[in-house]
């Protein structure tokens, strides 16, 4: 089955710029202009239905993913939410991060002056230096992105469900804005304490929207100093939880969020796991073609866990060429990264090492 029929791509441009920022559906489009005109109409109940609109979104949220949706936070990005995470945390707590991980990720902890672990990504196998780590520098949080922005490199998920049963004190914490909309995602048995992500591209929602999936345990030991204080006594305010108002202040988009619904509610109707089993095959078709051209990264060939975002290790000076081709990616790190989502397919791959192939 080919999704490109949900897309608008022109003949000549082959997108593989996902792990950038991520297309979206027609039907995407579509909703966005109606919802604005009705918007734009001062007859219109939409903006009295702000509040409703965001608890409906969260529901929605809730039915693809498995997270109550009390515990389940609409933010503009991943940035935002994970810092307010951050701040709510108790004090003293000693953290392990990844080398290289994403700077949203790493310097968030970095600039707070907590105590912190770096965690080796390029030497040996990425879950043992996680679990020498844990093991013997015993941390309080662990922080990572489930899917490196760089080299694709991603987090086995049973292994870190293995690890917060061995070590259920162990606060995690992941960014799966590279990762959430590549296949089925259950919160609540993956291991995480805390999952976050921007929108804008797996699970091509545009930008200005985010979300922060929070386990009850968690939930209940953020913010216990602000807890003990008097709320707002405002009645468009008193019936909210402190610690909403530190995820959730003010205003929501519900524009942005509208647009992470109609996401959500595309990838209910095609079927997460029918998704995932296609990208999966994708996947191997192209791993297959780049292992043989020894255009993988030595930390990822041989792995069995592999991500839908892929560095070439081929020159970047290629770069202006695929451009000109037709063919959407990025230089990073030592090589291009590309993304092979829903809208690809493998004449798209095709398309792209036959250039590669000439160049």
């Amino acid at each position: 089955m080919s999704y490109k029929k949900y897309f608008d791509i022109p003949e000549e441009i082959v997108y593989l710029n996902t792990p950038k920022s991520g297309l979206i559906p027609r039907t995407h489009s579509q909703w966005r202009r109606e919802w604005d005109e009705t918007f734009f109409n001062a007859d219109s109940e939409l903006r009295d239905q702000q509040p409703d609109r965001i608890q409906h979104i969260k529901s929605d949220f809730t039915q693809l993913f498995n997270c109550p949706a009390h515990l389940i936070y609409l933010v503009p990005n991943f940035s935002f939410g994970y810092n307010v995470l951050l701040d709510g945390l108790p004090k003293g707590l000693k953290y392990a991060i990844l080398e290289d991980d994403y700077p949203s990720v790493n310097y968030a902890i970095q600039s707070r002056g907590f105590a912190f672990e770096l965690i080796k990504t390029h030497e040996g196998d990425l879950e043992a230096n996680i679990l020498s780590v844990v093991k013997n520098s015993k941390p309080d949080v662990l922080c990572l992105s489930i899917v490196q922005y760089i080299s694709g490199l991603k987090i086995d998920l049973a292994f870190m469900q293995q690890l917060k049963k061995d070590h259920p004190d162990l606060i995690i914490i992941g960014d799966a804005t590279q990762y959430l909309g590549t296949e089925p995602f259950d919160f609540i048995n993956s291991g995480f304490d805390a999952v976050g992500g921007s929108g804008y591209k797996w699970l091509m929602a545009g930008f200005g929207n985010g979300y922060m999936m929070l386990s009850a345990e968690l939930h209940a030991i953020l913010y216990t100093a602000a807890r003990q204080r008097p709320g707002p006594k405002e009645p468009m305010l008193a019936h909210k939880p402190i610690i909403d108002l530190y995820f959730e202040p003010g205003h929501q988009d519900t524009l942005a969020h509208g647009t992470l619904s109609q996401s959500i509610l595309f990838y209910q109707e095609l079927n997460m796991s029918k998704i995932g089993k296609y990208l999966n095959e994708l996947q191997d078709y192209a791993y297959q073609i780049f292992g043989e051209r020894e255009w993988l990264l030595p930390i990822i060939k041989d792995r069995s866990c592999r991500s839908s975002l892929i560095n070439l290790q081929v020159p970047q000076d290629r770069y202006a060429l695929l451009v000109q081709q037709g063919i959407r990616c990025f230089p990073r790190g030592t090589g291009i990264r590309i993304g092979l989502h829903l809208y690809n397919d493998k004449s798209d791959v095709d398309r792209l090492v036959k250039v590669l192939d000439q160049g």
